[in-house]
């Protein structure tokens, strides 16, 4: 209670004497203020007492400035000079006047004043009690924002899966197809088999599950998850895409479940290591913990699963990195499928990924995904036509369209937006012939050594599509008037078996250039890849450039192989005599031996 009095009055006293206090230092010399101490504690004013004094003036100037200050404070009546010099208020005893010593020192000590020790204890003990209560405050501060942060960020990561998502805002953006016509079907969607398996999926009503969906580029998989999630607004639903690199991998599964990764905790600053300083495989770790915590707190609620969509997984390098990732979601998938917490659902094109998923699968049901048969072909091809041109199309022209390009909706989409529709099919078909031509033409028997690996690669590529050619030579049928196109295929092992090589045909895989199915088949990517394989295949020399290219290979491999041994130094006449061992060669030189003159 001193204390806080003294520091009070000190604020009330310090703004007038602060004038006092800076002349006296600027001039060199020392202020002594002693303040006022309470001699009745009963009352609050009447018995304080003030001793001041101006000591070592530096000139006259400044020492009268100091001193008119102090003698306004001494003006009051009721201050009054005492018998021996000092200055004392009526009614109370007289303190005695300050005096210079010789040595610098101030007069004599009052009797109540505390000791030295007595002073250093009480400043001790304000110190620590000060340092205590920062000390107190911080950690106390710290622990709320920790643990608000933590709730924020579950709070955050549920709202990620309530109604409505960003992918589905991207896609109804697209939604209106330029120059529509008013009187087209307003539902333009082609309505797949897979479709109402999706939808189950997508709406949580298949459980105990996860799923990879397989097929070829531009067969309408992700449309058909899109149309799922559109279904019932993306509740329970979160949906990103892949990426080769972990990191963007990472920010894209954040950005799809609301989670930052502790980039915004600000905590780190009060510890040596923050919780950032890991790698994006630790950081997708952790948010899938985030994750299974939102999941058992929403599946109280909902009773049903969420689920997680991963689409382009087959853009994801197929090195440790990237096999490491796909292992460390396939064990969440794994678990959670198994508790009906969370429904992963994989998107793919290449077959490596199904390759990956199938060596720990357990709960894993694939879906693949093909080329529309000719009845919806035709029907798909219809609605386009109607919706962009408002044009009814005679069934001849639209059954010769699908001859051309088959199924494949990301093909009819193009040629329903074209004018010339059986020109924009021959353009499909001349694309393709140069993207495989480009990637595996072969360079006959003038190639150079250098460039043989690559030659290996093109050589069992022409290969392969000579075999899917000559096998659709034997087979009974490869066009049927109800599903259509039926193109050859030769099962994976007999493939590596006719390429001669094991590890080219998931790169001709990856490289959309042939297609591994579900069912380990290997044919052409497409019909029109198909039909520019036939018309390569049927080119004038083809099979002779084919022979002489895979001769010059072996040509150059053999040469590899060969070691040449020169011998010198031969005596005329004399002769190498080698002899083979058991894993052993010997090499003696033989004289020939000198005729004798002395004969």
């Amino acid at each position: 209670m001193k204390l806080a009095i003294g520091l009070g009055l000190t604020a009330v006293l310090a703004g007038e004497v602060f004038g006092l206090v800076a002349t006296a230092r600027d001039a060199g010399g020392l202020a002594a203020l002693d303040f006022l101490e309470p001699r009745d504690k009963k009352t609050q004013f009447d018995g304080w007492k003030v001793r001041c004094g101006v000591y070592e003036a530096a000139n006259t100037v400044e020492y009268d400035k100091a001193s008119k200050v102090i003698r306004d404070y001494l003006r009051d009546p009721r201050w009054e000079k005492s018998n021996g010099g000092g200055v004392t208020m009526q009614g109370e005893e007289p303190l005695p006047n300050s005096t210079k010593s010789d040595n610098g020192n101030n007069g004599s000590k009052r009797p109540d004043e505390p000791s030295v020790f007595a002073k250093m204890g009480e400043s001790a003990a304000t110190t620590f009690a000060s340092i205590l209560v920062l000390g107190l405050g911080f950690a106390a501060a710290g622990y709320i924002y920790h643990k608000s942060y933590k709730m924020l960020v579950m709070q955050k990561m549920t709202r990620a899966f309530k109604p409505g998502d960003p992918v589905l805002e991207l896609a109804a953006i697209g939604k209106d197809v330029p120059h529509a016509h008013s009187h087209s079907d307003d539902e333009h969607w082609v309505v797949r088999p897979e479709q109402t398996h999706i939808d189950d999926i997508v709406s949580g009503r298949e459980v105990g599950h996860y799923y990879l969906i397989m097929g070829d580029k531009g067969s309408g998989k992700s449309s058909m998850i899109i149309e799922a999630m559109r279904k019932n607004n993306g509740d329970g639903v979160a949906m990103f895409e892949a990426h080769s690199d972990p990191e963007i991998f990472r920010i894209r599964l954040g950005k799809a479940l609301d989670y930052e990764f502790h980039e915004d905790y600000i905590g780190g600053y009060f510890s040596e290591r923050g919780p950032r300083e890991s790698t994006a495989l630790l950081d997708i770790e952790r948010a899938l913990n985030k994750l299974e915590k939102v999941a058992m707190r929403l599946f109280r609620e909902r009773a049903k699963p969420l689920v997680v969509i991963v689409n382009q997984m087959h853009l994801l390098r197929n090195d440790e990195d990237g096999r490491d990732l796909i292992e460390l979601l396939q064990q969440r998938a794994e678990q959670w499928a198994a508790a009906n917490l969370v429904t992963m659902v994989f998107n793919s094109d290449d077959y490596w990924v199904y390759e990956r998923l199938k060596k720990l699968s357990a709960r894993m049901e694939v879906l693949p995904v093909t080329d529309l048969p000719k009845a919806q072909a035709i029907s798909a091809l219809h609605k386009y036509r109607m919706r962009y041109f408002g044009e009814h199309v005679p069934k001849a022209r639209l059954e010769e369209v699908y001859d051309r390009v088959g199924g494949r909706l990301s093909f009819l989409n193009r040629v329903a937006k074209s004018r010339d529709m059986l020109g924009t099919c021959e353009r499909i078909k001349e694309t393709e012939k140069k993207w495989f031509l480009n990637q595996c033409w072969i360079l006959g028997s003038e190639m150079d050594d250098d460039v043989m690996d690559q030659q290996k690669w093109a050589a069992a590529a022409m290969v392969l599509a000579q075999a899917l050619v000559d096998k659709e030579g034997d087979m009974e049928r490869t066009y049927d008037p109800v599903v259509g196109h039926l193109l050859p295929s030769y099962p994976f092992h007999i493939a590596q078996e006719l390429m001669t090589r094991c590890d080219f045909i998931r790169d001709l895989d990856r490289m959309n250039l042939f297609t591994i199915t579900s069912q380990a088949d290997v044919r052409a990517s497409s019909v029109p890849m198909h039909l520019a394989l036939r018309e390569i295949c049927a080119q004038e020399g083809f099979r002779k450039h084919l022979e002489d290219t895979i001769e010059r290979i072996g040509d150059i491999e053999s040469l590899g192989r060969t070691r040449e041994l020169v011998a010198k130094d031969l005596v005329l006449g004399g002769q190498y005599d080698i002899t083979t061992g058991r894993g052993a060669i010997t090499v003696k030189l033989k004289q020939a031996e000198e005729d004798d003159d002395d004969k």
